[in-house]
């Protein structure tokens, strides 16, 4: 189980943890009697549990998870969930249909939750479509054939019989997809600087100073 970040401020800075403790890790004084202003605040992830996010676009890490193995340089792998959170995705063995193996991933919601067709036919869509011979295993090439191929190729599907355009790899991704990712990546780098040095401090007084100078 991987642990919440909190905010805290002191010392006219904000400090990030797993925990408050009980003297500030900046001048060491007792934080037992904070204002109400410096309570702590928990940092909301930006990671959601796949198989709970139905009819849903899903990025994860192909190997492990994103804050204990991802570097920002690592193979990602993609999917489509059914109603159920089964991921459906493609891969050199074909389109498989994972029940488990997604519970840290980037969500982008494709269907709006008052959208009862759409959802009522999702899962039909889902498997009729995953089972074209465009998705034999042969097939699958990772440069231009590959998971990310299979789960647009599946939205745009979808958006014709909605009767709404087709969008094309970049304009799916820059709208929907790298705002999340960004997001995600400043939290890894947060978490994984408070997993090597029990605290991540941001001096915001000197912050104010630098700004008042410019």
């Amino acid at each position: 189980m991987d642990k919440r970040v909190v905010r805290f401020q002191h010392c006219r800075g904000e400090i990030y943890g797993f925990f408050v403790p009980e003297l500030c890790p900046v001048c060491g004084e007792s934080l037992s009697h904070r204002r109400l202003e410096d309570a702590p605040v928990s940092i909301p992830s930006p990671f959601t549990d796949g198989h709970q996010a139905k009819c849903s676009f899903l990025v994860k890490p192909t190997k492990g998870t994103f804050l204990r193995d991802y570097d920002g340089k690592s193979d990602l792998h993609v999917g489509i969930t059914s109603t159920a959170g089964m991921v459906y995705n493609y891969r050199e063995s074909g389109v498989c249909q994972d029940t488990s193996g997604w519970e840290q991933a980037v969500s982008v919601a494709l269907v709006q939750p008052d959208m009862y067709s759409l959802i009522d036919q999702w899962d039909h869509y889902l498997e009729h479509f995953s089972q074209a011979d465009t998705w034999d295993p042969k097939r699958y090439n990772e440069n231009d054939h590959n998971c990310y191929t299979f789960a647009l190729t599946f939205i745009n599907c979808v958006l014709i019989t909605q009767g709404s355009r087709q969008l094309s790899k970049n304009e799916f991704t820059e709208r929907f997809v790298l705002p999340r990712t960004k997001r995600a990546s400043k939290y890894i780098t947060l978490y994984q600087e408070i997993s090597e040095n029990h605290f991540y401090i941001v001096d915001t007084a000197q912050d104010h100073t630098e700004n008042d100078n410019v």
